[in-house]
């Protein structure tokens, strides 16, 4: 499984990048096509996992503060988990903080989601809100190795 990391550059794979996080973080609780997307989107960092010309995973990284960048809309298609792919989208993620300076990533893990991130070193910090009345999150953080210059 040949499977390429990158930023979606043109309107077609932005389209398909939003597509996915609909389906997979919206659709199932009936909300409407615009709501994958926030006040956020301009100044993030998109990264997308395909394989072909397929979108399979996808997730945005942005700036909280000076020391701390937030990671959200991670998603991957429903046959494409457990290959590694949402880990490759998640490295990627970590490493454009680490490039920055950052020393701590946060994030609102699902509960079905808690070991994946686990699993990548984050660890639970606290409840988090609960979205659509029916999907409880909890509040994750990985403090990076960075080299202070």
């Amino acid at each position: 499984m040949n499977v390429r990391i990158c930023e979606p550059q043109t309107s077609d794979e932005f389209d398909d990048y939003y597509e996915l996080r609909w389906i997979v973080l919206r659709k199932p609780w009936k909300q409407p096509k615009g709501s994958e997307k926030d006040e956020d989107e301009n100044n993030s960092t998109h990264i997308m996992a395909c394989i072909g010309k397929e979108t399979v995973g996808v997730g945005r990284i942005h700036l909280k503060s000076k020391e701390k960048m937030q990671i959200r809309y991670m998603a991957v298609k429903e046959n494409y988990r457990s290959k590694g792919i949402g880990t490759l989208v998640l490295e990627e993620l970590e490493k454009r903080a680490k490039n920055k300076q950052i020393k701590h990533i946060v994030l609102n893990a699902r509960e079905n989601a808690l070991q994946f991130y686990i699993k990548n070193g984050y660890s639970i910090v606290g409840k988090g809100d609960t979205l659509f009345d029916s999907i409880n999150h909890w509040r994750m953080q990985k403090d990076l190795d960075v080299i202070d210059n």
